[in-house]
């Protein structure tokens, strides 16, 4: 069974270099006009689990205004335009953010932060071997403090419901199955 709406119209309402919101008239194969629909265009982001050779699990500590909170997160980000891939785009930010570099950079898929309205997926990855070669290079508004932690403490942080980014929270859960470190107590 199709289940496909089909796109009638579009229209931009606003464009900057981190939103862009639009409003699309649709029609459903039943023939239901849906409009508004509003979407919401995003670059697609990446973010990582990222291990130093010694198997430390490198934390970011940053404030978010989504939220007003200073939070716990892997590293990541927006892909920026000039990125030819996710993995140039992670390799990017591990460094900017952590100032390490790794020798292994394992995909873990991709997931959408939110299908309803959001157009854009979020690139996992686990990247492996690290170790710092630099010092952090963050954007004008970016304060990231930088945390190494076990693999048993970032653990029990998800099972204590302590890193609240969902995508951050997907990201973790995807790398610990991958290293066979999935345990739920």
């Amino acid at each position: 069974m199709n289940m496909d709406w089909k796109l009638l119209s579009s229209e931009y309402l606003f464009k900057d270099d981190w939103l862009t919101a639009r409003k699309d008239k649709c029609i459903t194969p039943q023939g239901t006009i849906v409009e508004p629909y509003y979407v919401l265009e995003y670059n697609d982001w990446v973010n990582a689990v990222a291990l130093t050779e010694d198997g430390q699990v490198i934390m970011i500590r940053q404030y978010r205004q989504g939220i007003g909170q200073t939070l716990l997160e892997i590293p990541g980000g927006t892909m920026d335009a000039t990125d030819p891939s996710p993995e140039f785009a992670m390799e990017r930010e591990l460094l900017e953010e952590t100032g390490y570099e790794f020798s292994e950079l394992i995909s873990l898929g991709k997931v959408a932060a939110n299908t309803a309205s959001s157009n854009n997926y979020t690139h996992m990855f686990l990247a492996t071997g690290g170790r710092k070669v630099k010092e952090q290079q963050l954007d004008h508004n970016e304060e990231i403090e930088v945390v190494l932690m076990s693999v048993p403490e970032v653990q029990q942080l998800i099972l204590d419901n302590k890193i609240v980014h969902s995508l951050h929270v997907t990201g973790l859960c995807y790398a610990l199955m991958h290293m066979g470190r999935m345990e739920m107590k």
